[in-house]
């Protein structure tokens, strides 16, 4: 297990009721994983977990990629324009 920062955006601030959280992950979790132990503590964001973009330490990542150890992961909720 090791300690990362997550970061909260917008609407997403207020479904997690904080702007940040840290958190003990297990080695080897992908950013998928880590947006499944997330719906699992804070329910409300099961409805934009599928459209939520995330970063690690900066760079966008994609659902597979792994989270290093001590990282910061930035979640955005969907973003529409018009």
């Amino acid at each position: 297990m090791h300690k990362v920062k997550v970061l909260f955006f917008a609407t997403l601030r207020d479904y997690v009721g904080a702007k940040s959280v840290e958190l003990e992950i297990p080695f080897g979790i992908t950013v998928e994983g880590l947006m499944d132990l997330l719906v699992a503590t804070y329910p409300r964001l099961e409805k934009v977990k599928d459209s939520m973009m995330a970063a690690i330490n900066r760079e966008y990542a994609a659902d597979e990629q792994v989270i290093p150890q001590g990282a910061e992961i930035a979640l955005f909720p969907p973003v529409s324009g018009g």
